[in-house]
């Protein structure tokens, strides 16, 4: 009974040694992720990729083609002043 109940144990902190590693991992990724621009462009196709519209950095309608813009050039390329 002894031998079985240490087996189990033994099982049980392997598992939770696993998941701990796991969420060290995760949290690693999470802080280790650059922070989102508040600004993009979205590029076009053609020659030097001439921006097509600027959006907010988080917004989930910007295309594949784009690049990270401060402030005041998104305010330039959108013609706001």
């Amino acid at each position: 009974m002894r031998v079985w109940h240490a087996m189990w144990l033994q099982r049980i902190d392997t598992k939770i040694a696993d998941l701990q590693g796991r969420e060290a991992e995760q949290e690693q990724g999470r802080n280790g992720r650059p922070q989102e621009p508040d600004w993009v462009v979205e590029l076009g196709i053609g020659n030097k990729h001439p921006p097509i519209e600027v959006h907010a950095g988080d917004c989930y309608a910007a295309g594949k083609r784009q690049r990270p813009v401060p402030r005041d050039e998104a305010r330039q390329l959108c013609g706001c002043r």
